[in-house]
């Protein structure tokens, strides 16, 4: 064997350690989102989610596949501000009257006008890369997750928080950003879904997949996929196994994400 190959191996037995460790520690106490589920979501964070055309459009072809008979009940839309973190969203001012949302491009580019009893029934937010573990930021982290959670609820919808990846070379930040996001969601009864921990299984288990763009921090196309199955199969509580919709990555690799956001889901949960 060599030094390469025993390298890679080490490394993603630490990655799955991490990962396991992560569990461990602090457990989700909200295992779900609530009922009804929501069929119109914002994403309200940054360049993590706006990367590959966007999360959220991934999601929701999730969900629409998932739900071909009512597929046009779902909407979903994002607000995103490069290197963000939450303190720096106005998140009241994305539920004002007529404002995000109030129109949509459908078909051949045909503008249709919406009209619904509030604009979003959850919403996903997400910190900056290192805001929930950084020492002179990690205060904001958990001071807005409460200020942003209760906007949300004030408007009738449901807060919900995403869990970030480690960066490719600080494999260490799986289990401390898994710490923050659980210790949040706990004080806050938000449901956080764990696409950190996603990450982390899934490198594990195939150090030979690229999940991260050249930076190091952003993802690849089959990072983006992957925490789009966790978000569906967290927010829906179903398995995005067999789903046809691969978001552009090869079959076989949509099969092996899609099983491991399931995989992640059910352990961190303990479903």
């Amino acid at each position: 064997m060599t030094s390469n190959k025993r390298l890679v191996i080490a490394a993603a037995c630490l990655l799955i350690t991490l990962c396991d460790g992560a569990l461990a520690a602090t457990r989700p106490v909200r295992t779900d989102v609530g009922s009804p589920l929501p069929k119109s979501m914002l994403f309200v964070g940054n360049s993590f989610f706006y990367y590959n055309n966007s999360m959220h459009s991934y999601v929701l072809s999730l969900a629409r596949n998932a739900d071909a008979a009512n597929k046009d009940a779902y909407r979903y839309t994002s607000v995103t501000i490069s290197g963000s973190g939450f303190d720096w969203h106005d998140v009241e001012a994305y539920f004002k009257p007529n404002g995000i949302g109030k129109y949509s491009f459908v078909g051949d580019n045909e503008v249709r006008f919406n009209k619904f009893d509030k604009p979003f029934d959850a919403v996903i937010l997400n910190d900056c890369s290192q805001c929930p573990v950084h020492p002179q930021l990690k205060g904001a982290f958990h001071e807005y997750a409460k200020k942003h959670s209760d906007t949300v609820r004030k408007h009738g919808a449901q807060p919900v928080f995403f869990m970030t990846w480690a960066y490719k070379d600080k494999p260490e930040m799986t289990a401390q950003l898994a710490e923050e996001y659980t210790i949040a969601g706990n004080k806050n009864n938000v449901l956080v879904i764990p696409a950190g921990l996603a990450f982390a299984k899934a490198i594990g288990k195939r150090p030979d997949l690229e999940f991260y763009q050249p930076d190091k921090r952003h993802p690849a196309l089959i990072g983006t996929y992957l925490a789009a199955c966790t978000i569906y199969a967290s927010i829906y509580g179903k398995s995005p196994i067999g789903n046809a919709f691969n978001g552009g990555v090869d079959d076989k690799t949509a099969a092996f994400l899609q099983a491991v956001a399931w995989e992640t889901v059910q352990e961190y949960y303990g479903r």
